[in-house]
């Protein structure tokens, strides 16, 4: 059956901006980022003089008016109110100008909260030093984050370190649903998403593969990698194709077959792709000279799990121990007041090993990480074909946060979370690594 372009159009009574003001009610102030998306501002209204964040929407190539991805992405962020999703305010517009063409057009701009840090500029700085109380903070608003827009059947798509902006009070706010898209269960029916998403070095093996029929698990693959970032303070796994990203994935968690992943067999690009044989799996040991904590370790293992159908999911996740027992999460506010500059991976030094030049197949404009970062000169963990550069367990800044175990009065009423959440969603330091 044809489907009419009437029918696929987002209907503007949707979305519920009751006008498109001029922008020109904002002074920018700063640029704080950039990338294939467009560009990023610091603003401030000039009357109320509250600080503003205004994304420009990308209007090139496009001939047929406003881009259906920035509608895709406003439908999307109207949907979601929770306190760690960041906020639209508004859409703004400049005064339409004459183009070449005889047609008049306007430069759009989405209008957000503003928000002090995002986590790759917090992380590539290495006065910001996290408590391990602090790491737990962090990962379990964006997990919280993630519940939510998961319980409201839509995928973030770009889960990575530059994506999740703090407040200077520690509110986490995952942001850029610029590749955000509903999903569903069509009656038994595979769903033909594309799986040219997800910035490489975050991308989960299932989209490596080939597969168009994926689900929330994608996002936690994402936040796996964030996790494990909180120490390494680099991403851990650079690969420059999505050949060598395989590779790694396969050098860190296991060779990729159907004994361990049932199916991953009748993928598309499964028989394309040249899989590692006989690696065993080595999430937990690599990870244990450089996060002392076991249950951390244990939550990123089963974050990093192969088969999707098998990771772990976001409500599962905020139940593990490590949430639970002491130390507990702890506020940010204090952490990050000694921290007065905003700190945004735009700004910040490039976060890749310095052996690596080839990055031309990242999206987003990926920054590469950090030079001389603890990680093996193939890419990916310590020991993956290189060896791990010297840090010091001293810089950490973790040393005096790891007292024993015990379990928390907080553990009594673990499982009660989950079930509130439910509910919930019913309405609208760190050393490096690898």
């Amino acid at each position: 059956m044809m489907v009419s372009n009437r029918d696929r159009m987002i209907q503007y009574d949707d979305l519920h901006f009751p006008y498109c003001d001029d922008v020109s009610k904002y002074e920018k102030l700063d640029k704080i980022g950039q990338g294939t998306f467009g560009e990023v501002f610091k603003a401030r209204h000039k009357r109320s003089k509250k600080v503003v964040a205004l994304k420009k929407v990308l209007m090139e190539n496009e001939k047929e008016g406003f881009p259906i991805t920035a509608l895709r992405e406003i439908k999307i962020l109207q949907q979601l109110k929770h306190d760690n999703i960041v906020k639209l305010n508004e859409i703004c517009r400049t005064k339409p100008v004459n183009n070449a063409y005889n047609r008049w057009r306007s430069t759009f701009y989405l209008v957000f909260d503003f928000c002090e840090h995002d986590l790759a500029g917090l992380l590539s700085n290495f006065s910001v030093k996290f408590s391990l109380g602090e790491i737990k903070k962090v990962m379990q608003q964006l997990l919280e984050g993630l519940f939510y827009i998961h319980s409201s059947k839509i995928l973030h798509r770009d889960m990575k370190a530059a994506n999740v902006l703090i407040t200077k009070s520690g509110t986490l706010k995952l942001a850029d649903f610029g590749l955000a898209r509903a999903f569903s269960q069509r009656n038994g029916q595979p769903n033909r998403y594309t799986n040219r998403v997800v910035t490489l070095w975050y991308r989960p093996p299932e989209l490596l593969l080939g597969e168009r029929n994926y689900g929330p698990p994608i996002d936690i693959w994402g936040s796996g990698c964030i996790m494990a970032e909180m120490w390494t303070r680099t991403p851990i796994m650079q690969g420059n194709t999505e050949q060598h990203q395989l590779t790694l994935i396969s050098q860190l968690c296991g060779t990729i077959c159907p004994e361990v992943w049932p199916g991953v067999e009748s993928l598309p690009l499964y028989a394309a792709m040249e899989l590692p044989r006989n690696h065993k799996r080595k999430v937990k040991e690599r990870l244990k000279p450089y996060i002392r904590d076991a249950h951390a370790c244990d939550l990123i293992d089963k974050m990093l799990t192969l088969d999707p159908s098998k990771r772990i999911d976001a409500d599962t996740a905020l139940n593990h121990d490590f949430f639970w027992l002491d130390p507990l999460p702890c506020d940010l506010g204090t952490m990050l007041s000694h921290h007065t500059h905003s700190m945004f991976e735009f700004l910040a030094p490039p976060r890749r090993n310095r052996h690596h030049h080839h990055h031309h197949h990242m999206h987003h404009n990926q920054q590469p990480s950090q030079a001389g970062g603890a990680q093996s000169s193939a890419g990916g963990v310590g020991g993956a074909g290189g060896s791990v550069n010297s840090v010091t367990q001293s810089s950490s800044g973790l040393s005096h946060h790891h007292q024993p175990h015990s379990s928390s009065s907080a553990s009594q009423g673990r499982r009660h979370r989950a079930a509130a959440a439910s509910v919930a969603s019913m309405s609208t330091c760190p050393e490096r690594i690898f």
